[in-house]
């Protein structure tokens, strides 16, 4: 089946989720031309891109039956396969030669039930979880992490460069998923990292702002300590990331390295400070926020 490239002005996308990445994710590929369909569950949190032209829809069928390609970004897996599975879903609005992309991190498993579901339909479909955050989001800076077919993922690519700067197919579905892992399992120990640094540095009596300064530009320095470091020492806990995604990615992590007889006590261990942040009642604030809960446990007061 010939699969055409997407073109501004042309190709009709779709937006399922527009919360703190996906509503700047819509915004920039409507700025490159696209005209756009959107849906979330939230309505107050589409007028944004209503405002900018895009048009409403009243579920992720509806967004489907006027796009050539859907995107969808939400929170969990039980709502990426509603979202593209369910009833009311995107593959049921889908005619054939529709492309669904999933930009969730969500299991790899659900990607390769999503792409079997479609291809049944003679629909076609990727999963492209991406890394960066809302900053990322915001500055259409975002690496993309792309599994699915090469043919499929050429035809997206223009959408894909209108969100992003970092664009890799990774191979087959599941493959953007089981990238994605890697990323989330390489942050998890950093942050615990900059969170002690930063922890360790305030008790010892030092001014954090010229520690910052001296360790954020040698091997000590890391895209957490530069984009979170901040926010931490301006007590800024406001979400670019949730905590409660953060304890989902990494318990997916955590799923699939059993199923590979993979021991990662690293993984494991953050996961585990990340649910006593969670406890303590920020689990929709910034992962940065895991400096909160090693203050308590160390009773320092700030």
């Amino acid at each position: 089946m010939q699969i055409s490239i997407a073109h501004p002005g042309t190709t009709r996308i779709g937006w399922i989720g527009t919360g703190v990445m996906g509503r700047w994710m819509c915004q920039h590929a409507m700025e490159k031309g696209y005209a756009a369909t959107v849906y979330n569950r939230s309505r107050d949190k589409v007028q944004p891109l209503v405002d900018l032209g895009a048009k409403a829809a009243e579920s992720p069928k509806q967004v489907a039956e006027h796009s050539d390609i859907v995107f969808a970004i939400v929170g969990f897996p039980r709502d990426v396969r509603e979202v593209f599975l369910g009833s009311d879903g995107a593959l049921a609005g889908s005619k054939p030669g529709t492309i669904l992309v999933d930009m969730t991190t969500s299991e790899p498993s659900l990607a390769k039930e999503i792409y079997a579901a479609s291809h049944a339909k003679g629909v076609h479909a990727l999963d492209a979880p991406v890394s960066g955050g809302d900053v990322g989001a915001k500055n259409a800076a975002l690496s993309i992490m792309i599994g699915g077919d090469a043919a499929v993922v050429t035809a997206v690519q223009p959408v894909f460069e209108a969100m992003g700067k970092t664009i890799v197919h990774q191979g087959p579905t599941g493959s953007g998923q089981h990238t994605k892992m890697v990323n989330q399992i390489l942050i998890s120990s950093n942050m615990i990292a900059v969170c002690e640094g930063l922890l360790y540095g305030y008790k010892a009596g030092l001014d954090l702002e010229t520690v910052f300064k001296s360790v954020s530009v040698g091997a000590a320095g890391s895209k957490a300590l530069e984009v979170l470091g901040p926010r931490m020492l301006a007590r800024n806990f406001e979400p670019g990331f949730y905590v409660e995604h953060f304890i989902k990615d990494m318990g997916i992590a955590l799923a699939e390295a059993e199923r590979m007889n993979l021991c990662l006590p690293g993984l494991a261990l953050a996961k585990q400070l990340y649910e006593s942040v969670r406890a303590q009642g920020y689990g929709r604030k910034g992962t940065q926020a895991l400096l909160r809960a090693l203050e308590h446990i160390n009773n320092v007061v700030r």
